[in-house]
């Protein structure tokens, strides 16, 4: 494991001889020199809670601070459902051939955390400084001592960091005790115990992400002083979000690598799908549960503070009224509470369903069971939403009707939480016209027609989704300009985020049908690698021991099956979580809109096309999306030639059974090694043009806010659902019309191994890198406005022009830092 790090450390000790250290040194000396003059503190560093004992709900029965510890409760009880499915998950019956390769996945993934979590200290640095120097030097908290505030801060963007990497090794321990149980369950013959078996796994996770989630930031509204509570929020926020930024764009590289590598044997080689003397396909289970789980989860736990986040920012800083700001804060966690039952009632309901259904069937549609999950989830949590926004909040600034307003505009969002996974069905699904439109134009035209009709789903997908994020969240403007203007400004602006919060209004459900897929993924692999049909006996020891009659060509049929089902529902949560970051980063970008306008009082007509900064703002954001496309698409293609090369090297098809387990682990160094560059290269091209276009002019960034959250939108969804329809194109030409080892076949692997960067490494990793950088940015802009202030504009210009520079290196350095080089 020690080398693994060795690329990463040299790059380290290498990009601080280009300018990193004389950057952050000439901001350190200016802040310094500098910052006494700053007559007020700003942004964040003033955001101060009300005191939540001051409103009375239920009738004033209880007041807001009373209620909400009860919330603590229903945590608690998420806690102990993800745990007790995971005990029991744990405790299914399984062979020991299969057992020991699930663990064998499991060691490797650890190894892989592990590596990771030390990869992510070095990263907090970078963090570290920048909140120093804001809320130390240039911004401390009004009437605090920095020598309590600073530890803090820092304390909690750790505690974020830490609950994005703690939910991700959770998610990995759940998914490997299932993947082998799946696989073992197919012996049976029946459909149901490998649909159930992986939903149980994602509920877990689901269950615990969220409740993990919604303790901490509950812990930090109540038992935080209301002074600090702010600036904390914000800190964790940051904290969760580099931790989401990191493992995703990591385990995308490092999944995609693996994926590639492996699939790509199969043509080269001519062997089966997993065939267990591939040493890459360990890897691949390990990139499954790097890319599609670690990644998911600490997504999903980001995602679902940081709109929170947002939302908090936006009561405290567009609600004049102390009470008012109570009874939303109060709204807000009351539905996150809400939201958390309303999965955990609608899981129960569609397994009673589904059971009833399915439980004795000899075939099924493992779609349609998943379907009927979102839908009840979101129906259920819909009903809910009204129910207790009546109870809680019947009257808001003496409207009686604002309860049931802003319980449409949340529902809103929940509603597109089960429209968009729909209309991603369309065009991923195994049942889709589109997809098997790339089926027939790979089988008469080959690879290169199957991927063009893959861009045409993809393009498609676009149109489709974005219109009906569109129509819904005008329907949440529309019902904003009805009374909410009453009691805060920009009220248009509160609704986006209202919708985006109603988006995540089934989390737990969301991230379930999402953890599905790599569960699904890793069975088939298990059951290969495990070589379960070469044991000894094994028909007559199955028959003794699990009372199984079995039929291992039916098992394979079943486990594949399922497998497309898994692709369809991880691409559905794609859109879901990309369409919360933009829709949640308005939220934001508002905020420091109001730090920068002073409460939109002057400088609002920056805010235009008439204001060229702004204009160029937007047109710089795209050109960022772009380089970040490519940059991680690049790490993928270059590790997935290293891997490439390396397999074909050493595997061994005659006289061998499977891979050895040194050359297994050497393609999994491999992955490791060029995620972490191509990590490395990301990371701090984005940190330092966040830094750089926040110094260039505060209204240039926020034009390039909106723009990488507009372009990072579309761009995502093309390449989700475009790596999705090849995805599916490879599962229909394998399962349904069983032509494994044809060139239809080859055709459909390549398009497969063409759209899995597209889907899963680049596509994804949008998403929290427009979160990390709209919550950096609302520190850097802060930082930047000072020390104008401060100094004037020379040394913002020349600070900026550094930062750039810096930026631009690993601009250029994630392409000829990383191309193919024979022989290297």
């Amino acid at each position: 494991m020690r080398t693994w790090l060795t690329p990463a450390r040299a790059l380290v000790c290498r990009f601080t001889k280009f300018g990193i250290a004389a950057a952050i040194a000439s901001l350190l000396t200016a802040v310094s020199a500098f910052a006494q003059s700053s007559e007020e503190a700003g942004g964040e560093a003033s955001l101060k809670l009300p005191d939540l004992t001051q409103v009375q709900f239920l009738n004033g029965s209880v007041d807001g601070h009373k209620l909400l510890l009860f919330g603590i409760l229903f945590c608690i009880f998420g806690l102990i459902f993800g745990l007790v499915i995971y005990s029991r998950l744990k405790n299914l019956p399984v062979h020991r051939s299969m057992r020991d390769i699930s663990e064998l996945i499991y060691e490797t993934c650890k190894t892989y955390l592990i590596t990771q979590g030390k990869f992510l200290l070095v990263l907090w640095l970078f963090i570290a400084v920048v909140i120093v120097l804001y809320f130390g030097v240039l911004a401390p908290v009004p009437g605090k001592s920095i020598a309590v505030t600073l530890p803090i801060i820092l304390a909690f963007s750790l505690i974020g960091i830490a609950g994005s990497y703690g939910v991700a090794w959770f998610g990995i321990r759940v998914n490997t005790f299932a993947n082998s149980r799946t696989a073992f369950a197919s012996l049976r013959g029946k459909p149901y115990p490998i649909y159930h078996t992986p939903l149980e796994a994602g509920m877990s996770i689901g269950m615990m992400l969220i409740s993990v989630e919604l303790l901490m930031m509950l812990l930090i509204l109540l038992f935080v002083p209301g002074d600090y509570a702010g600036p904390c929020f914000i800190g964790f926020a940051i904290g969760e979000s580099l931790g989401a930024a990191a493992l995703r764009i990591a385990g995308g590289i490092f999944t995609k690598i693996a994926d590639i590598g492996s699939d790509l044997m199969k043509i080269v080689f001519k062997i089966k799908e997993d065939d267990a003397r591939n040493p890459g396909v360990i890897a691949d289970c390990t990139g499954d549960n790097a890319g599609d789980s670690v990644g998911p989860s600490a997504d999903g736990f980001e995602t679902y503070g940081v709109t929170g986040v947002a939302l908090i920012t936006f009561i405290l800083l567009g609600v004049k009224d102390p009470g008012i700001q109570v009874q939303l804060l109060v709204w807000i966690f009351v539905m996150r509470i809400v939201m958390l039952v309303a999965s955990a009632a609608a899981y129960f309901l569609n397994g009673i369903i589904a059971k009833a259904r399915y439980a004795n069937v000899d075939e099924m549609n493992y779609e349609s069971p998943l379907t009927s999950l979102v839908w009840i989830t979101s129906f259920v949590s819909i009903g809910l939403t009204y129910i207790v926004s009546y109870l809680i909040i019947p009257q808001l600034g003496g409207n009686d009707t604002l309860w049931w307003k802003l319980a449409t505009i949340i529902s809103c969002g929940t509603l597109a939480g089960a429209i968009i996974p729909e209309l991603v069905k369309v065009f991923t699904s195994t049942e889709s016209r589109h997809v098997k439109e790339v089926v027939r134009s790979a089988e008469e035209g080959g690879a290169s027609l199957g991927i063009l009709s893959g861009f045409v789903a993809g393009n498609f997908s676009a149109y489709y989704i974005g219109l009906a994020m569109v129509v819904l969240m005008s329907v949440g403007y529309i019902i904003s300009t009805h009374g909410l203007g009453s009691i805060m400004i920009a009220a248009a602006v509160f609704a986006f985020g209202l919708v985006a919060f109603g988006f995540l209004g089934m989390g737990p459900v969301t991230i379930a049908v999402d953890s599905y897929g790599p569960v699904t993924d890793n069975a088939q692999s298990v059951y290969e690698l495990s070589l379960i049909e070469q044991v000894p006996g094994i028909q007559a020891e199955l028959k003794r021991d699990y009372n199984i009659d079995v039929n291992f060509e039916r098992a394979k049929t079943l486990l594949e099956a399922n497998d497309g089902a898994g692709n369809t529902f991880k691409a559905t949560a794609k859109p879901v979580l990309i369409g919360t970051a933009v829709v949640g980063a308005t939220t934001m970008i508002f905020s420091i809109i109001m730090a920068l306008t002073h409460g939109l009082t002057i400088n609002v007509e920056k805010l235009s096309l008439l204001h060229a900064p702004f204009v160029l703002g937007l047109i710089t954001g795209g050109a960022m999306i772009y380089w970040f496309t490519g940059a991680s698409t690049q790490a993928v293609t270059t590790g997935a030639y290293r891997a490439v090369e390396f397999i074909k090297a050493h595997i061994k098809l005659d006289g061998a059974a499977a891979a050895s387990v040194a050359d297994s682990k050497r393609v999994v160094e491999i992955c490791t090694q060029y995620a972490q560059k191509g990590m490395l290269n990301i990371f701090i091209a984005v940190f330092f043009a966040t830094l750089s276009f926040s110094f260039v002019e505060p209204f240039f960034f926020i034009g390039y806010l909106m723009s990488i959250a507009t372009f990072g939108l579309y761009q995502a969804i093309f390449m989700a659902n475009a790596g999705g329809a090849w995805d599916n194109a490879k599962k229909i030409v394998e399962v349904e019309m069983k032509q494994k080892g044809t060139p239809l076949h080859d055709a459909t692997v390549i398009g497969d191994t063409v759209g899995d960067p597209f889907k899963d490494t680049s596509s994804v990793a949008l998403n929290p890198v427009i979160k990390f950088t709209t919550l950096f940015g609302l520190l850097a802009v802060e930082l930047a406005v000072q020390l104008t202030a401060s100094q004037g504009e020379n040394l913002t210009h020349v600070l900026a022009a550094a930062f750039f520079a810096v930026s631009f290196f690993f601009v250029y350095r994630s392409f000829y830092g990383m191309r193919i080089r024979a022989g290297a």
